[in-house]
């Protein structure tokens, strides 16, 4: 074995994506959400996760029909909270995407990582309301043990019986890029075989309430760059990513649907729940020095594209600041499944993997006329025929967190 040699590191692995799970308003599994986002779905319902008494308006994109999965849901909702079943499943299909087999799966050690921003916001709810009713002593030890955020990723990883790192990151709505950016360096540094990541949350009145609070909740449909967008539609599910060394899939003959070229995070330290637009222009210059790549090189954007008035144009003034005049097109798959919290840009960055592999891109859909503070191409309504080479995924967070991920289409991949 070759000594480590300290003004020479060993090079890191290259990493790529070799199986998606999605649990969703728009459809569960790939092949759904992959359909949902070429057909520019949307789902909007009344709230049915707490009592929206006394609210103006409660609508939501909640989770309402998991079809095959609802048997398998009813089982770990025994055990686990509403979050923590949506990521079991989620990864349940993302490991059978992949094509390993239970015996191989068991002999490889695969890590769990995991971002929300809410954790177990309806077991908390749940845990609330039991309380003023009835006080402390009624609450189910279960209850105060399933409301910790850390039971996610173990949710995973005990129903698998994965014995890999078992993290879950609550850097709110950005987490889900950060999930899938640290698993990456995980499998880049050789510290595991597959690290299943992504992002999970569930609807909530805490949640509900807070955006409501700040007059961010649009009362009918979320419209990103819309002159008219009014806020955001709170919204729920799990998006999760299989990751494994590009060796590691190729050795195994791995359907590769795309590479992890980098990652960039970093945060304004500005502002509680507004956004920086130069910090977001750095994050984003980052992530392309990383990848080794210039602005012209990325075919399209996933945007954090919230749908409110702030948000829509300190992004892409952001944007415009990297790109010029010459932005390529920037969508919003929230206009279609809303704000699902810390699964947001884990749900964007499948979007857009599956729109890399079907030459299409995703549409912004709810568009009705252009802002001219946005002076974007936000694909409106309809989803666009395109090859794309490159594409960006934006996450950001209250608190100043940003993430950018870039991703390359895996037919491009090469060893």
């Amino acid at each position: 074995m070759a000594l480590y040699d300290p003004e020479r590191p060993p090079s890191p692995r290259r990493v790529v994506v070799t199986g998606l799970g999605v649990i969703s308003n728009v459809g569960i599994g790939r092949d759904a959400f992959r359909d949902a986002m070429r057909e520019g779905r949307c789902v909007v319902s009344p709230i049915t996760a707490f009592d929206t008494a006394g609210y103006p308006y409660a609508h939501a994109t909640e989770v309402q029909d998991l079809g095959e999965a609802a048997e398998d849901y009813a089982a770990l909702a025994a055990s686990y909270g509403r979050s923590a079943c949506f990521a079991v499943l989620a990864a349940r299909q993302a490991i059978a995407d992949t094509g390993i087999g239970a015996a191989a799966l068991g002999g490889l050690d695969v890590g769990v990582m995991l971002g929300t921003t809410n954790g177990e916001s309806q077991v908390i709810d749940g845990i609330v309301r039991r309380w003023a009713a009835d006080g402390a002593e009624a609450i189910p030890t279960a209850d105060w043990n399933n409301a910790q955020a850390h039971r996610i990723a173990e949710a995973v990883s005990e129903e698998l019986d994965l014995t890999g790192d078992s993290v879950t990151l609550a850097t709110a709505c950005a987490a889900g890029n950060y999930a899938i950016g640290h698993a990456a360096d995980v499998i880049a540094a050789g510290e595991a075989d597959m690290m299943l990541c992504g992002g999970v949350d569930s609807v909530c009145r805490k949640t509900y309430s807070g955006f409501f609070r700040l007059n961010a909740v649009t009362p009918d449909r979320c419209r990103p760059f819309d002159a008219d967008r009014s806020g955001i539609l709170t919204g729920e599910g799990a998006a999760v990513l299989a990751l494994e060394s590009l060796d590691h899939a190729l050795a195994r003959g791995a359907r590769i649907y795309a590479e992890v070229l980098s990652y960039a995070t970093n945060c304004d330290a500005h502002h509680m729940v507004a956004p920086h637009r130069d910090s977001i222009a750095r994050c984003i210059r980052a992530a392309h020095a990383r990848a080794g790549i210039s602005p012209d090189q990325v075919t399209f954007i996933s945007a954090h594209g919230t749908g409110t008035r702030t948000n829509d144009v300190v992004e892409v003034g952001a944007i415009r600041d990297v790109f010029g005049e010459a932005t390529p097109p920037t969508i919003s798959i929230k206009s279609m499944i809303g704000h699902t919290m810390g699964a947001a840009s884990a749900m964007s960055a499948i979007a857009g993997i599956l729109g890399m592999e079907n030459d299409f891109i995703p549409p912004t859909v709810n568009f009705r006329r252009a802002d001219p503070e946005c002076p974007i191409d936000c694909v409106p309504n309809v989803a666009r025929l395109a090859r794309t080479s490159i594409f960006e995924n934006h996450g950001f967070a209250f608190g100043g967190n940003n993430a950018i991920l870039l991703m390359r289409n895996g037919r491009e991949v090469t060893a």
